[in-house]
């Protein structure tokens, strides 16, 4: 049975962290996972948890109820604009990440997985997530999906199929070598360093909001991404190294004004996949801001 008023709201803090790990994974939009957990904490607030002996899993539970609710509401998007879409990345410095952020990088998950998750109906987004993710058992994310326990098992199998892949087994040495010789072979308008450091058939999507910097795109094949490296070997002048979601990527940010995120998915030493992020408004977050520029 759960205590007093003052304990059950310090028993929410502690798992706030968690919860909005989870709210992030299913969502991929930071500002919107924030919502979820204030939403989360408002109905605790109004309800009566006087049999409740395990507030976590409770929590949890809602969280995902508010987050399905979320997803099955959420303004119907062109195809085309859910193909060039880049879920919020987590921009850390490589020195050290933010406590609350580490919390959230957990079991990092990366924006390529990201992209595919938003690409699934909600109800096996989080039959994965919950499944996947936070080993919560099928018996009870059966009731917030309203289907059987052999039917959400069903749900969660299928989203796995759909994201098997995207998470290459990391290797963050590796992977700085391959970022950094990728900015350095931008910086120089250095055509076939490029080549070398893409798979044939990788993908770069950018994700501008549709600014001042251009409409969203997709770009498929070597040749075509290094023809769009080059055309911003300009901007790479002001990127820096950062961690993306836990692995190497790039952060540029021109006179302290974040322009863009650079995401990179790397099996072996080729670059199969680029996310960028360079949306003004939803660069403007504190912790991007106060990213001390760094001299190379």
């Amino acid at each position: 049975m759960i205590p007093e008023q003052g304990l059950v709201t310090e028993r929410f803090e502690e798992n706030r962290a968690h919860l909005r790990a989870v709210a992030y994974r299913m969502l991929g939009s930071l500002s919107e996972a924030e919502d979820a957990v204030q939403e989360a904490w408002l109905r605790l607030d109004r309800s009566d948890i006087s049999g409740v002996e395990n507030l976590a899993g409770w929590l949890t539970t809602v969280v995902g109820r508010v987050c399905l609710d979320m997803l099955r509401s959420r303004k119907s998007r062109r195809e085309d604009e859910w193909d060039t879409h880049v879920p919020d990345p987590i921009v850390t410095d490589v020195d050290g990440a933010d406590p609350e952020e580490s919390a959230v990088l957990a079991d990092s998950v990366g924006l390529a997985m990201l992209v595919v998750l938003d690409t699934l109906p909600p109800a096996e987004r989080l039959a994965f997530v919950l499944h996947d993710m936070f080993a919560m058992p099928f018996d009870d994310i059966a009731p917030i999906v309203d289907k059987s326990t052999a039917a959400t098992r069903q749900l969660a199998s299928r989203a796995r199929r759909r994201v098997q892949g995207t998470a290459p087994k990391p290797d963050l040495p590796r992977q700085r070598r391959v970022v950094d010789a990728f900015l350095a072979a931008s910086r120089g308008g250095d055509f076939q360093a490029l080549l070398d450091l893409l798979d044939p058939d990788v993908l770069l999507r950018a994700d501008t909001g549709d600014g001042a910097l251009g409409v969203s795109q997709l770009v498929r094949g070597a040749r075509a991404v290094v023809a769009q490296a080059l055309s911003f070997a300009r901007m790479a002048q002001y990127a820096r190294p950062v961690l993306v979601n836990g692995s190497p990527g790039l952060f540029t940010a021109p006179n302290g004004r974040p322009m863009g995120v650079m995401d990179f998915t790397i099996v072996g030493d080729r670059i199969v996949e680029i996310n960028i992020l360079a949306d003004p408004q939803r660069l403007e977050r504190p912790e991007l801001r106060d990213l001390e520029p760094r001299s190379e």
